[in-house]
């Protein structure tokens, strides 16, 4: 790259391993923890202010949202590939083509999912079986949301664009900016202030919506006031609007992805249905449990995505050397940490779970005994995730999602309703283990075999490149041939 276009960006594919991934990692990491507690605290605010309804009318419209942040999800680490393999290689203007088109794509989504969601929310929240005292409230919630949803959207892809580029910090910077505004907002405009009304649930979207949209536009100017790589001028523009190709790359790639998060999520609801027939006090423990394994999943969830933006980079300069020790590095931080998190949660147990079930003494014993049997399984499951990121790096995607519908469905269901009449409800939290290392095992195997490595470039260079990319996943090799 050029001295101009290196400003803001790290290249990952020099340098010692170990310290550069800790380094990138760490910041992602953060930006997932400070979503979470944000929409813990927004939880609270409303349970607190408007009431059990209120909270319920969340809870149903976030349900509505967070299937369409799988999708986006799924597009923004597909153009987090296409520009780290760009910018890999050294070539910044197919970086931010694939930037542009990125970021074209999603304001066009926003704009037509703002519209239809505003239209169709009634319709969304009767599919969802929302109860009628909550329904009035998740209604005014929702379309509040979805006139934010393209600056959400645009904000999205761009920082994650920018960890593709191997910027960690910037994102993190506007997380601030993004949680800050909406902790500082939310009882403001929940409970009205001086001139400003009381907008009850409204206000709690508006003040998400603002955070949006003022995180948007800083993470912008930022951009250009300090010369970022992917800050497009004059001619640059016109990449804003969707190349063809790039968006069926978009697709191709992202859709698995953002599916791979439905699943994962379509499991969990599975699994409340099981643990609802166990009774109210399993349930009340389970409800507390999940809690603690929200932030057991984001240091697999970070350390994933930035071996997958570090791998890409390596893929696009052709270090293939590196690979092996990106992954081994990123696997044994994600242990570090998710172990440390475990032997935590579990050593103070009671007062972590006091925290959700006050002195329930029975659903505390009985949330500690589910602790006990599945919670070490997410350090399987964070290697699975490595695992993935690496694949991910080179296009693979379509084979992660088959490996996680069979071990989350199959293999889990399988397990519980075999088990079930040995072990009673023990068999739902031993399926946890279960399906993680067998995820695992298949993750594995399919590392080790290597058709993953028969690389082409996610960001092709000629027309001809542009068909192998879109028709084959693992097929013949394009570009690059692999040099150990």
């Amino acid at each position: 790259m050029m001295a101009a276009e290196k400003r803001g960006a790290k290249d990952l594919t020099q340098g010692p391993i170990a310290s550069t991934l800790l380094l990138f990692a760490i910041p992602t990491l953060a930006s997932n923890i400070l979503q979470s507690l944000n929409g813990s605290i927004n939880a609270i605010w409303i349970g607190r202010f408007l009431g059990a309804q209120a909270l319920a009318a969340t809870a149903n419209a976030n349900i509505t949202m967070f299937l369409m942040f799988s999708i986006v999800f799924g597009f923004g680490m597909a153009s987090t590939v296409m520009i780290a393999q760009a910018a890999g290689r050294g070539d910044m203007d197919a970086a931010r083509r694939a930037f542009g088109s990125a970021v074209g794509f999603c304001t066009l989504l926003g704009l037509v999912v703002a519209g239809g969601g505003w239209i169709g929310a009634p319709a969304m929240l009767r599919m969802l079986a929302t109860p009628p005292e909550a329904s009035g409230l998740a209604l005014t919630y929702l379309r509040v949301i979805f006139i934010a949803m393209p600056a959400t959207l645009i904000g999205v892809m761009i920082m994650m664009g920018l960890r593709g580029t191997g910027d960690a910090r910037t994102p993190l910077i506007f997380m601030f900016v993004s949680v800050g505004v909406d902790l500082v907002l939310n009882p403001v405009l929940i409970l009205g202030l001086g001139p400003i009304p009381a907008m009850g649930i409204g206000g709690s979207a508006a003040a998400t919506a603002a955070a949006g949209f003022i995180s948007m536009i800083g993470v912008i100017l930022y951009i250009y006031a300090k010369d970022l790589p992917l800050r497009l001028r004059g001619p640059e523009l016109a990449y804003l609007w969707p190349d063809p190709t790039q968006i069926r790359l978009l697709l191709g790639k992202g859709l698995p992805m953002g599916l791979q998060m439905i699943v994962m999520s379509a499991t969990g609801l599975v699994m409340i249905g099981l643990v609802n027939r166990e009774g109210f006090l399993v349930t009340a423990a389970y409800g507390a449990a999940q809690q603690i394994w929200t932030y057991l999943q984001m240091p697999s969830m970070a350390m994933g995505g930035a071996v997958s933006a570090m791998v890409a980079q390596n893929v696009g300069a052709e270090r293939w050397d590196r690979i092996g020790r990106i992954t081994g590095f990123g696997m044994g931080y994600l242990l570090l940490i998710t172990g440390t998190m475990v032997g935590v949660i579990l050593l103070f147990h009671a007062p972590i779970l006091s925290l959700f079930l006050g002195d329930n003494e029975m659903a505390i014993q009985a949330a500690w005994h589910m602790q006990l049997l599945a919670s070490w399984s997410f350090m399987l499951f964070g290697c699975t995730m490595i695992l993935f990121g690496v694949m991910r790096a080179n296009g693979v995607v379509v084979k992660p999602l088959l490996i996680l519908i069979t071990t989350l469905f199959g293999v889990r269901l399988a397990f519980y309703h075999w088990a079930y009449p040995h072990l009673g409800a023990d068999a739902l939290w031993l399926s946890f283990p279960i399906s993680s290392g067998s995820s695992l095992l298949l993750a594995a195997l399919v590392y080790r075999q290597g058709g993953w490595r028969k690389a082409k470039l996610l960001v092709p260079v000629h027309e001809e490149e542009c068909r192998e990319s879109i028709n084959a996943e693992s097929e013949p090799a394009g570009r690059l041939a692999p040099t150990g």
